[in-house]
């Protein structure tokens, strides 16, 4: 992962944003996100990356784009809800479900993956009220230890590096598919179908 781009601060009263070099983490002046300084205390290996300063939406398609990286690498991070009632056993936790920019998360299958009866997306407005991140800044790794059940569709075995939030809009943190899953520890699920979108 060497020549990664990361945050640094210019100056010590100047707050614009530029792009610098990494190896693993963020160097000493760099401004970190939640998701840098806990992968920092697990000593994960990961590059950080700022794709727009600006903090813009950008879909996932466009964020690899900006990144450079392919499609397949770079991970969207979704709200889903169960539909499920809460008497009888029913599923209470929402999930944050990571899959590839590329693909949709067939809600039938994941439902079958996670037993389930019904499953839908949050609206924009849950799915930001819930994490307290925009649409685009949404990381399972900003989320840990906050009720939510973290997913990781199957097809991400198939890679070795993976591409997701840094926790902010911009920002991307590129990392191994078993470092993300060990320390979210996510559970492996088939949330997509074979088909692209």
């Amino acid at each position: 992962m060497p020549g990664a781009k990361g945050i640094r601060r210019k100056g010590s009263g100047d707050r614009r944003v530029e792009i610098c070099d990494t190896r693993f983490a963020a160097s000493e002046d760099m401004i970190k996100t939640n998701v840098m300084r806990m992968l920092d205390a697990q000593k994960v290996a990961y590059e950080a990356r700022v794709y727009d300063a600006s903090q813009e939406f950008h879909s996932a398609d466009e964020a690899a784009a900006l990144i450079g990286a392919p499609v397949g690498q770079v991970y969207k991070t979704l709200v889903v809800l169960s539909q499920d009632a809460p008497k009888g056993g029913g599923r209470n936790k929402p999930m944050l479900v990571m899959v590839a920019s590329d693909r949709e998360v067939d809600l039938r299958l994941l439902a079958k993956s996670v037993q389930a009866k019904k499953l839908r997306m949050a609206t924009k407005k849950e799915a930001e009220e819930m994490t307290g991140a925009q649409i685009g800044g949404i990381s399972a790794l900003a989320q840990l230890n906050k009720g939510f059940e973290i997913l990781l569709d199957a097809r991400a075995l198939e890679i070795q590096t993976i591409h997701v939030s840094g926790g902010v809009r911009g920002v991307d943190v590129a990392l191994r598919v078993t470092d993300l899953a060990r320390v979210t520890n996510a559970k492996l699920v088939q949330a997509t179908s074979s088909e692209l979108k």
